[in-house]
């Protein structure tokens, strides 16, 4: 195994010269703690313990007492930790994740998937020897079903090592596997855990690439559908660390930061536990996945002694280096490959209602709003629970029975964001991406990031049909607005979406990989040529074709392409041709990050939470609640909740909001 981590042996090494440095570090009033996490840190774990060793030769004292006495709080918590060997800090984490009232589930989880055998032995081991009992026992006691089985085949450290592959067993494992769970009603969970819990990495990633071909999805897609809760989360990390260890732990790093409050408990293990191993490749898919360094992350993140213990241990920023290391690179390619092999089945939250009778609910909507005072709960009831065909039925029934229109109506009895929600579900999809392109538009300033969202995911037909909806409503082209309102390289792109004319059809291999080198040489052109080279290729190919020249790309220049684009480019520009890869990688996990930012912080940008929330509720948010899940660690439903809650007195918005999410991941 190849060492990629930022702590070495150190050179020259002294264990009793640093026991004496560091004795004197903590002697008399006070300790000098920057002398401490130097030391600490430039040492490798081996050291320490000879470290350790030597302080009660040479003092008669207990080194990780004594810093327990002279530190406190997380810093403590960190230098004691570095002090303990490999095997023994595991032991630790597993015996506090199960201890006392509540598991700590994802702590089991990380480790026990991530470890290879001898680390596994080990630290079974350590276990024993720490605390007097079997780890395998105390784990069974605290916790059940399929999830504890699982977790008793990992703490086996049985995975088969041998790096021998049997192509027949490849198919066979691929066949039972889908088997087991999508061809069936009901999953064979005991095949998942065999399977998963025991093949070689080398003949898993081969199977994970033959289900993909029998299934037509990956094999991550049918955990998330066939299996749940801790088991769930449990499998999804033992294929994730199956593809990449280090893309694993770059996640668990970045959902350990983000957000209100850091989880300092797993910052530290992991800082700790891959310092040695694989910091390096860590740090690369860090870059490569959230578009910042880990070094900047925890920068911002963190405070004092503890910041400055992390960053010693992360070992630099990778914001200032420009290609990949090569795990990095080859993660990258892969990325693009399994974007390019997954067909997403598109779910939408909102379906037909069944029994649907137009002139019940016109009446039924004419009456919520007759009189004094208005039914809200009739009409949120009535609309979030159609379709927008039916909806347009309601519309046409409406005016036929009762001889008025149904949207004056609605816009002089509900006011704020309900009714910009309610019009917004009762317009069609056409008159809608109109209106929401001619909201960004109009006034002193424009919503770039709107103009961008709408024409980058919007199919052909979509386009059109709102070109023709913007010029009935408004008297003049959408293109002239585009053009009117916007400038320069950015007001060219949003002309060629416009136009609503992207190529449609699969990837042309030979051609993209010319389009590949072709945006390779661009990179070393004036920046207004390669803006005009990017452009004349992500805003006219086919998404499919994208993925393959995207893939490609990585190959032509170790670099992958969503970095060049935040590196070379900048303002609308940068963020027009960043969410067009977005789209082209995974467009649900780009419209969950637009929900992710429009309600994060202080305020909620409604108008671009209703844009997403009416225009994808009958096409992919149930995909796209899937991906906010995963990268936010929370369900778009709580999310909505709780983000809402300010400013909406009475619940009606956040009400609709939610019917429309479609429930509780």
């Amino acid at each position: 195994m190849v060492f990629r981590g930022t702590i070495t042996d150190a050179p020259d090494f002294d264990a009793s010269a640093d026991a004496e440095t560091l004795y004197n570090a903590m002697k008399g009033i006070g300790s000098d703690k920057e002398a401490i996490l130097d030391m600490v840190t430039s040492r490798s774990n081996a050291q320490r313990q000879e470290i350790i060793a030597a302080y009660k030769c040479s003092f008669g004292k207990d080194l990780i007492e004594d810093l327990k006495y002279e530190l406190t709080g997380k810093f403590e918590r960190l230098i004691v930790s570095l002090m303990r060997s490999r095997a023994y800090h595991d032991a630790k984490e597993i015996h506090d994740a199960i201890k006392g009232a509540g598991t700590n589930e994802r702590c089991l989880i990380e480790v026990l998937a991530s470890r290879n055998n001898t680390q596994i032995h080990e630290m079974v081991a350590a276990y024993k020897d720490a605390y007097g009992s079997d780890i395998e026992e105390d784990v069974i006691a605290d916790t059940s079903g399929h999830f504890k089985k699982m977790l008793v085949v990992l703490l086996q450290g049985t995975r088969d090592e041998s790096g021998v592959v049997d192509a027949d067993l490849v198919e066979q494992d691929a066949q039972d596997l889908y088997a087991a769970g999508e061809e069936q009603w009901g999953t064979d969970e005991a095949k998942f855990i065999m399977i998963l819990g025991n093949r070689s990495v080398t003949h898993l990633h081969m199977v994970f690439d033959a289900y993909e071909k029998i299934a037509e999805m990956t094999i991550e897609d049918s955990i998330k559908n066939e299996l749940s809760g801790d088991f769930e989360r449990l499998m999804l990390a033992v294929v994730q660390c199956i593809r990449s260890v280090p893309m694993f732990f770059a996640k668990r790093l970045y959902k350990s930061m983000k957000g209100l409050g850091t989880a300092d408990n797993t910052l530290i293990r992991i800082m700790i536990s891959r310092s040695e191993i694989d910091m390096l490749d860590i740090r690369e898919c860090f870059r490569l996945r959230y578009e910042k360094s880990l070094y900047n992350m925890i920068k911002d993140d963190t405070s004092g002694d503890y910041k400055r213990t992390l960053l010693n241990l992360c070992g630099g920023d990778d914001d200032l280096a420009g290609e990949f290391f090569p795990e990095a690179a080859q993660i990258a390619y892969k990325m693009w490959e399994l974007s390019a092999m997954t067909k997403v089945q598109l779910r939408p939250s909102v379906r037909p209602a069944p029994d649907f009778d137009p002139a019940a609910d016109a009446q039924a909507l004419r009456k919520a709003m007759k009189g004094f005072g208005t039914d809200e709960d009739a009409i949120i009831d009535i609309v979030a629970h159609r379709s927008n065909a039916q909806r347009q039925e309601i519309r046409q029934a409406f005016k036929s029975l009762l001889g008025r229109d149904l949207m004056k109506d609605l816009k002089s009895e509900l006011s704020k964001n309900l009714e910009r929600l309610i019009i917004g579900l009762m317009l069609t999809p056409a008159e809608f991406n109109a209106k929401m392109m001619r909201k960004a538009m109009e006034g002193a300033g424009t919503d770039e990031h709107a103009l961008i969202e709408i024409l980058v995911t919007r199919s052909n037909e979509e386009i059109q049909a709102m070109n023709a909806a913007y010029q009935d409503a408004y008297k003049k082209t959408l293109e002239e607005a585009i053009q009117s309102d916007t400038s320069g390289h950015f007001c060219r792109i949003l002309v060629s979406l416009v136009q609503g004319a992207r190529e449609e059809g699969p990837a042309d291999v030979e051609r993209a990989n010319a389009d590949a080198q072709e945006l390779a040489d661009a990179c070393n052109a004036e920046s207004d040529d390669m803006e005009m080279k990017f452009m004349s290729i992500l805003c006219t190919r086919s998404f499919p074709h994208l993925r393959k020249v995207f893939q490609e790309f990585v190959r032509c220049t170790n670099k992958d392409i969503e970095q060049i684009i935040k590196k070379e480019m900048s303002g609308d520009v940068k963020n027009a041709f960043y969410a067009i890869v977005r789209s082209v990688k995974n467009q649900p996990s780009y419209f969950a990050d637009r929900l992710y930012k429009a309600m994060k912080g202080l305020g909620t940008d409604d108008r671009a939470l209703i844009r997403i929330m009416v225009s994808r509720s009958e096409v992919d948010l149930f995909n796209i609640r899937k991906e906010f899940k995963e990268t936010h660690d929370e369900s778009l439903h709580e999310f909505i909740q709780v983000e809402t809650m300010i400013g909406d007195t009475s619940g009606d918005y956040r009400k609709t909001l939610l019917i429309l999410c479609g429930g509780e991941d």
